[in-house]
């Protein structure tokens, strides 16, 4: 985007703001400055006039011009096909230094004395604006002869060239430019005197009417002119047009190009003779606007398609240097209908570059700047009124608390200067109380979703040095919850079943329902009514039947010694379901090997046992009756009072029938596998005293009667006990001899054997009391 400092001061006053100034807005608010120089017409370069024209004796193209420069007439030969008697002109006197670097010197031309140049508009820096030499007029101001071109505003100006991101295409024109430099410098946009047309024209209404019979996400505003004769723009608008590289042939393109740049209206010319070729002036053209396949507009005259609004225009209908009667047709579409559009099309082009990054949608003030521009010509006439398309764009509204835009930026922003910037971009503020506004987000700022965005459009007109700096925080939500923990607890098992030598197995969670049976694991009520095979027919209620398959399967590879985890889901009989932790430990402690002469111990019950103590902790075991297991060597497991499962040796048959060599599975609820957080207790600096006991038990005497009622007796020097030896030989009978150790510790003193032997006689005269035990 090129804009032209004099140019841009139609839309705001820049008269006490640097150029610098202007730059450094711009790239502090995001309109990032591409480049900016400033053009200015050389010095010696004066307005002249000239008087007289001869053809050159020896030339066909040459020229002998007489030319006033004020304070003398000088000789100019001129190659220029425009040159004509009474034109004001740019004329380089002798020793003017040009951009090009040309020095302007007395010279011969065909033997005629030329002293000084007639310029056109590219010799001077400001572009090419016509063909051949530039000619004045008193749009510049007034014209005096011999006064220094880089006088005037227009051969004295400053551009600067923008690169802006695609989101801001509010941007691709002075106004919008300017209306960010409004809210950026604190300055108020200057209003467009509507010039008035004639009460005397005919009405747009007699050659023009306007058809649409849908619902338009769109704006649409017609206007037609007539030209009477063919006519040339004045200096300002060609050299403007030349520096912002805008500058077409046609003049009536230009005049179109120029009320784009300027305002951001896209505007469309139909030639009204082309539409109805037999037509009259008083005779009408009827335009129908329609949805188009991809969701764009299509133009239509006599259901024949002239235009696609917002993205081309069939060549059929343009305007040429020969139209006399011109539609203008300005347009807003919303850049997403035209991005839709152009993903079919793929027709690039200046009109729809800007309709895709969004145009101006204030159609009146395209239209009122291209009417005062034509008014100014006296070659061409206005259609009094205008034909419009109306239709209800909902504009986005965004409720915000001022608090969080405070948080978002960075600091309190007082919010009378929130509520100005954002209506000087062209928001529309409305109060709810003093803490919450809703804001209107405008048309042209379809880039604009939600706080963050507006939060943006506030900080980069404050500008972000002027927020004060502090250390970043990282906030998160905290996420240990109960899912989290579950997790870890999972975790944590499988990784101590996998450090103690198991593989973790996976299986489908149905299941067998004979097999399940046969172990005596109850099954779903609700049988599944399309399994997917006759041997998966039902879900599962245990993990051991898959195991044990895995265990099978493995021996039937001549693998020896087989550890297997799995972790899943299983269902009881109502369908609940429940999270289970299962091992299986097949076959021998250790593979053959020379220590083992190739005979490795097979596994047995107090092996699996310290293995599981190692995954899951501490545990207590009570007498269980699962006909799955051996008799013998089985058990319930429980943990902090609770049975979280059992743990066994698989029954002989079940061993036999599936080819298994011996066995021991383990089976418990997750639930009850939490994590144990270790809790810190003061311990004492005394020494401990040990004493082992030996007491004779009768077979089959449960350990636990015994451990209770120590337990029960609450002896504060007690610091630990446990079972250490089981021993029994034909001398004692039917009894066993249990050892049990003893730890003894006292916190205050160190103890003497008298307060030790005080204490193990009262626990043996318990057990003797409640069980009728006695010293071995």
């Amino acid at each position: 985007m090129i804009i032209s400092k004099n140019w841009l001061s139609e839309w705001i006053d820049l008269s006490d703001i640097s150029t610098q100034t202007i730059v450094n807005t711009l790239n502090s608010i995001g309109l990032e400055v591409d480049n900016f120089k400033s053009v200015k017409a050389p010095d010696k370069v004066v307005i002249g006039k000239i008087l007289e024209k001869t053809k050159h004796e020896n030339s066909d193209k040459l020229n002998i011009c007489k030319v006033d420069v004020g304070n003398e007439v000088l000789q100019i030969v001129c190659g220029a096909k425009n040159v004509e008697e009474e034109q004001f002109v740019a004329v380089s006197l002798i020793g003017a230094l040009l951009p090009n670097g040309i020095e302007i010197k007395p010279a011969k031309l065909r033997g005629v004395e030329s002293m000084g140049m007639i310029c056109s508009s590219s010799e001077l820096g400001f572009g090419k604006s016509n063909e051949g030499i530039m000619i004045l007029d008193e749009s510049i101001g007034e014209l005096v002869l011999g006064k220094a071109l880089n006088e005037y505003e227009l051969f004295n100006d400053e551009i600067i060239e923008i690169d802006l991101t695609p989101n801001r295409g509010d941007c691709l024109s002075l106004y919008g430019v300017a209306r960010d430099l409004s809210a950026a410098l604190d300055l108020n946009l200057k209003e467009i005197n509507v010039l008035k047309d004639n009460e005397n024209s005919v009405g747009i209404g007699r050659i023009l009417s306007i058809k649409n019979n849908t619902k338009l996400d769109g704006l649409f505003t017609y206007k037609a002119l007539e030209i009477k004769e063919k006519f040339k723009l004045n200096i300002v608008i060609q050299i403007r047009l030349a520096l912002v590289q805008k500058y077409k042939n046609s003049p009536i393109e230009n005049l179109l190009s120029y009320s784009t740049h300027a305002t951001g209206v896209i505007l469309n010319a139909y030639d009204f003779h082309k539409l109805c070729k037999e037509c009259q002036v008083d005779e009408k053209v009827v335009l129908e606007i329609k949805v188009q396949e991809h969701g764009e507009y299509g133009i239509y005259y006599n259901d024949k398609l002239i235009s696609l609004a917002g993205i081309e225009q069939k060549d059929e209908f343009k305007i040429n240097d020969d139209s006399k009667i011109i539609v203008i047709e300005a347009s807003y579409i919303h850049p997403n209908i035209v991005a839709n559009a152009l993903a079919y099309y793929k027709n690039k082009n200046d009109m729809n570059y800007h309709t895709l990054r969004g145009s101006e949608p204030k159609l009146s003030l395209g239209i009122d700047y291209l009417s005062n521009e034509c008014l100014k010509i006296e070659n061409i006439s206005i259609f009094s009124g205008i034909q419009q398309v109306f239709c209800d764009i909902e504009e986005k509204i965004i409720g915000i608390f001022t608090s969080d835009i405070d948080k978002i930026i960075g600091m309190p922003i007082d919010r009378n200067i929130l509520v100005k910037i954002l209506k000087k971009l062209g928001f529309e503020i409305s109060a709810i109380n003093e803490e919450q506004i809703n804001v209107k987000i405008p048309l042209h700022r379809s880039d604009i979703a939600n706080i963050a965005d507006i939060s943006e459009e506030i900080l980069r007109i404050i500008g972000i040095d002027n927020i004060p700096s502090r250390a970043l925080e990282f906030k998160e939500k905290n996420r240990l919850n109960k899912i989290y923990f579950d997790y870890q607890d999972l975790k944590n098992l499988r990784l101590k079943a996998s450090h103690n030598g198991y593989f973790e197995s996976i299986h489908y969670v149905l299941d067998n329902e004979e097999e399940l049976n046969f172990l005596g694991f109850k099954c779903i009520k609700n049988k599944l009514i399309n399994p997917i095979t006759s041997e998966l027919n039902t879900l599962r209620s245990t993990l051991i039947n898959h195991l044990l398959k895995a265990v099978s399967f493995n021996l039937k590879n001549s693998r020896k010694k087989i550890k297997l985890f799995e972790c899943g889901s299983v269902f009881d009989e109502y369908s609940v379901e429940h999270s289970k932790f299962a091992m299986v430990y097949c076959g021998f402690k250790e593979e053959a090997k020379i220590s083992n002469k190739a005979k490795p111990a097979a596994i047995d019950f107090y092996t699996f046992l310290a293995e599981i103590k190692s995954v899951i902790g501490d545990f207590t075991m009570q007498k269980s009756n699962h006909c799955f297991l051996s008799p013998y060597e089985q058990a319930n497991v429980y943990k902090n009072g609770k049975c979280i499962g059992f743990v066994g040796r698989m029954h002989l048959s079940i061993e036999n029938k599936r080819d298994l060599i011996k066995t021991y599975v383990c089976e418990f609820d997750v639930e009850n596998l939490k994590q144990e957080f270790k809790i810190v207790k003061n311990y004492s600096k005394f020494p401990s005293m040990s004493r082992d006991l030996s007491i004779l038990i009768p077979k089959g005497f449960e350990y636990d009667k015994i451990k209770k009622a120590i337990i029960k007796l609450d002896i504060n020097i007690l610091e630990s006990f446990k079972v250490v030896d089981l021993y029994t030989d034909e001398s004692l009978g039917d009894f066993y001899s249990l050892t049990i150790n003893f730890v003894f510790r006292d916190f205050e003193k160190t103890l003497e054997d008298s307060i030790v032997i005080e204490q193990t006689n009262i626990i043996l005269q318990t057990l003797n009391e409640e069980f009728g035990l006695n010293l071995r």
